[in-house]
């Protein structure tokens, strides 16, 4: 029996969850939950017991120094509760962490008795893969669930896929099992340009989700942050012709699978979006790789394609000026 004290009583809570490692390419899906919590000043009200989950040789301990004492920060997964303010206020309650070690049944049986005693109407995981995707165009994010129900009720693919799976696939399974709807939004990375941070993916993330659960998510610099990546990516593509070359094909395969569905339907949602905020006010290397479009757990930088060999650009992280930082 799960006691929360401190806890308000929740106005139509949804569960929005992520988690670093194999689900969380260019770790745009943790990202997207952190941004939530900062914009919200989430307060965190549980912690997972690192012991129970995390294998600590794969996701070690850190120590830090704190007014002279040293401490010790252990992986774990938290939750925190944000309030969305506006004409029809919400909570959302926050998960995030990193992708457990072991006894996967066992911490998603945890996260769902967090979820029954909060009253959770809805579980939505976020997640991002890598994927046949340029840089240039946006980012693709499908939203899937098991649910026949929910798919047609709010415009979901129904999921298909068979292979190899991630805590966000599990999560979800479990949440169907428990009859709590659920829903994966993820995000497609370009694989050549795989390394964290992405905000670009995150962006498109957020977006999705806004239209999901129809509030206004205040965006901060993150629409700016992804301009400057855009840019620095844009600058490596440029000094090498044969990277050059092969975003350029893969412009041209999604232009050319997208033209079919040049319908108003999408320039309806971003017009939606536009609208929302304009009346809101102000707009504010994991081990094992990650997943990959075919389920697959592909590397953190790959090439792949006719004549082609594979590579790892390694672009630089453009700062907020869209100038190139020496960070790693």
């Amino acid at each position: 029996m799960i006691e929360l004290e401190g806890v308000p009583e929740l106005i139509d809570p949804v569960m929005v969850a992520a988690f670093e490692g194999w689900n969380d390419a260019g770790d745009a899906a943790s990202t997207a939950v952190a941004h939530l919590d900062r914009e919200w000043k989430g307060e965190v009200f549980a912690a997972l017991d690192a012991e129970d989950y995390y294998d600590f040789q794969v996701n070690r301990p850190t120590v830090f120094m704190d007014g002279g004492v040293r401490k010790v920060t252990w992986p774990t997964t938290r939750l925190s509760v944000v309030r969305v303010g506006g004409d029809k206020p919400r909570d959302l309650v926050l998960v995030r962490g990193i992708e457990p070690s072991m006894r996967w049944r066992s911490f998603c049986n945890e996260l769902l008795g967090f979820a029954h005693e909060l009253g959770v109407e809805m579980v939505v995981v976020l997640g991002a893969l890598l994927g046949d995707t340029p840089h240039t165009r946006p980012v693709p994010v499908s939203g899937t669930t098991s649910d026949p129900d929910l798919a047609r009720r709010m415009d979901l693919e129904e999921t298909k896929y068979e292979g190899p799976t991630g805590i966000v696939g599990i999560l979800q399974e479990a949440c169907t099992h428990a009859g709590v709807p659920a829903v994966s939004l993820w995000a497609a990375v370009p694989h050549y340009v795989s390394q964290p941070p992405n905000p670009k993916a995150t962006l498109a993330l957020l977006n999705r989700l806004e239209d999901l659960i129809d509030v206004r998510i205040p965006l901060g610099e993150l629409s700016e942050d992804a301009r400057a990546w855009q840019v620095g990516v844009d600058q490596l593509a440029a000094e090498d012709s044969e990277v050059a070359e092969y975003v350029q094909s893969l412009e041209e395969a999604r232009d050319t699978a997208e033209l079919p569905e040049a319908s108003g339907e999408a320039i309806a949602r971003e017009f939606e979006r536009y609208l929302r905020r304009r009346d809101g006010g102000s707009g504010l290397p994991q081990p094992g790789g990650h997943a990959t479009a075919d389920g697959g757990d592909g590397p953190p930088f790959r090439r792949e394609g006719p004549g082609s060999r594979p590579r790892s650009p390694n672009p630089p992280k453009p700062d907020a000026d869209g100038e190139d930082s020496s960070e790693d």
